[in-house]
């Protein structure tokens, strides 16, 4: 042997795999020895690292070992190429995924962040900037197997258009409604976007006054939260606007029992 030659040990070390991996791929013929003596002793050139990489990185990409093993049968530059070409789009797409994912992340710590320094019990007054919300289709007096569908097709849209920005989903309830006392017959749900694209039908939340309160505890007792509020914006010469946002601050995701659930409500001041 004029070429110096590793052993498996040594070339799986190269590889930072275990040893019973390298022997597995040769067994099932995915990558086989350089060369093998007279005992039968696996030997690797170094060179065989870029295949072993080639294979690692499709493997990454979801190949199936069945499915890489089939393109080294076939393999040529041209092959390989178009190969490279479709696995990059799949990382691009990946990466995208990823991208998004961080994005909510964000979204969710900056909320828990902000979350520590609220004090619930106080009623405020905020000047807040245009901001938009997707909407589902109009729930007002929908019923239960209705409601089923229109959430269901709400989430599907959110996930398979990225409209899923972290937030809450919340629930708007539009002013006739509120006069009524119908606190919870909400008109739309939504999600509220960190940017407005052309392509989706978003709706904008008018810069201007707002009044914000938090309900403590279950949904059956939010209508004294409510009156709190009503009682503070009249207190404040203000008027109830056209619609009421609600959305949670603390749910089931990081508190025990629906007695520590705080819901924030946002109304639209005149």
């Amino acid at each position: 042997m004029t070429e110096k030659y590793l052993t498996t040990g040594d070339f799986s070390k190269l590889c930072k795999v275990n040893k019973q991996t390298i022997i597995y791929y040769d067994q099932i013929g995915l990558l086989t020895p350089a060369y093998r003596n007279q005992k039968g002793y696996r030997f690797y050139s170094f060179r065989q690292l870029e295949v072993f990489n080639v294979i690692y990185l499709l493997k990454e990409l979801g190949m199936s070992l069945e499915e890489i093993k089939s393109y080294m049968e076939q393999k040529s530059p041209e092959l390989f190429h178009s190969l490279m070409i479709e696995q990059k789009e799949k990382v691009r797409t990946k990466k995208r995924m990823l991208d998004h994912l961080e994005m909510m992340m964000d979204v969710k710590i900056n909320l828990l962040e902000e979350a520590e320094e609220i004090d619930f019990h106080q009623v405020s007054f905020l000047y807040l900037s245009e901001s938009f919300l997707y909407l589902s289709p109009n729930i007002t007096d929908i019923n239960d197997d209705d409601f089923a569908k229109v959430v269901t097709q709400f989430i599907n849209t959110l996930n398979e258009q990225n409209l899923d920005t972290g937030f809450q989903i919340g629930g708007m309830t539009l002013h006739e409604q509120v006069v009524k006392g119908e606190y919870t017959n909400y008109s739309y749900l939504y999600m509220k976007q960190l940017e407005q694209r052309k392509s989706q039908p978003f709706f904008k939340i008018a810069a201007g006054m707002y009044a914000v309160g938090y309900h403590l505890g279950k949904e059956d007792t939010i209508h004294v939260t409510y009156e709190r509020l009503f009682s503070e914006i009249r207190r404040n010469h203000y008027e109830i606007g056209d619609y009421i946002m609600e959305e949670y601050i603390y749910d089931g995701l990081v508190k025990s029992g629906e007695d520590h659930y705080i819901t924030k409500i946002l109304v639209q001041l005149k």
